[in-house]
């Protein structure tokens, strides 16, 4: 071999013969899992932490359907506590059916929750619109004394309520049921707060269309605040369904009486009877668990989204 043949054999690469896409490929570099560790130990001890700890707020529940199901004498029996001698019986359901008018109860529930949800929701959005959007004389002072109500105990307000409602003339009346339950400032505050996340380029926009405050409102602020509608509908509602103490005081009309206060009236004069009183527990709290389990998604999305999350 010549020098002339040194010279024009090319030379030995060193570059490495993988494909140029691959050693273009950038190296990934996987953060830690925020949620429950970055190893998989922690990830594991998360979870078991989390399954300890559903399970103690389980267990107060598991423990409430089971007596339900259970006989007075079993119910009461601390060693069979789990599984009853005489075996599970829908005694303690049937005797509370028998002896109330839960149909009625059960309808007068659901009218006045919805239409404290209705009236509440509709009037604390308004008002949460106006806090947030509008400019008026005496907001600031107005917004204050909104927010200082959230101090005032409900309890408080039991005495001025019910004097109010004898004015009116409508003690033993649904108004009288409903009305009161409907002011609630906390909800006020959150619509007002969710309002001043929607972008103003919005408003903006539908005024150089000629819409109004009204329409604004209706058309823009609305349709993008579904999921937090959605999610206050939901709170207010079950705090609806769950009042007991209102709705006792204020009427005194079997035929008005709402599940909390119509499964109170379902007593015996031998004592305490768990198994009743765990069946009217579990007949009153069954509606709320079906609107949340169908309603859910609606509260984790109110969450998870804001402003133009509506869409």
């Amino acid at each position: 071999m010549t020098f002339a043949d040194l010279r024009t054999r090319p030379a030995r690469s060193t570059v490495s013969p993988l494909p140029a896409a691959r050693r273009a490929r950038p190296r990934v570099q996987r953060g830690p899992n925020l949620t429950l560790g970055p190893t998989r130990t922690a990830r594991t001890l998360g979870l078991a932490a989390l399954t300890v700890l559903a399970v103690i707020w389980l267990l107060p529940m598991a423990w409430a359907v089971l007596t339900a199901f259970k006989s007075e004498q079993d119910a009461s029996d601390p060693v069979h506590w789990i599984w009853p001698q005489a075996g599970f019986t829908l005694d303690g359901f049937r005797t509370v059916i028998e002896r109330g008018d839960l149909p009625l109860w059960m309808w007068n529930s659901f009218f006045v929750s919805a239409a404290v949800t209705l009236v509440t929701v509709a009037v604390s959005a308004a008002a949460g619109y106006a806090f947030s959007r509008t400019v008026f004389r005496g907001r600031r002072v107005l917004f204050v004394l909104t927010i200082a109500s959230v101090l005032v105990p409900p309890q408080m307000l039991i005495v001025p309520w019910f004097q109010q409602m004898l004015t009116l003339d409508l003690v033993d009346t649904y108004a009288a049921v409903i009305l009161p339950q409907t002011v609630a400032p906390v909800v006020v505050f959150i619509l007002k707060k969710h309002f001043d996340t929607i972008p103003r380029e919005l408003e903006e926009a539908a005024r150089l269309d000629g819409a109004g405050h009204a329409r604004i409102f209706w058309s823009v602020m609305l349709p993008l605040s579904r999921p937090m509608l959605a999610a206050v509908a939901i709170f207010v509602f079950i705090g609806a369904w769950n009042n007991f103490l209102w709705p006792f005081v204020s009427t005194s009309d079997p035929a008005l009486m709402t599940l909390p206060v119509g499964i109170t009236a379902v007593k015996d004069a031998y004592g305490v009877n768990y198994a009743q009183t765990m069946a009217s527990s579990v007949l009153a709290a069954l509606p709320l668990v079906l609107v949340f389990v169908f309603f859910q998604r609606h509260i984790v999305k109110s969450v998870a989204t804001t402003g133009l999350g509506g869409q």
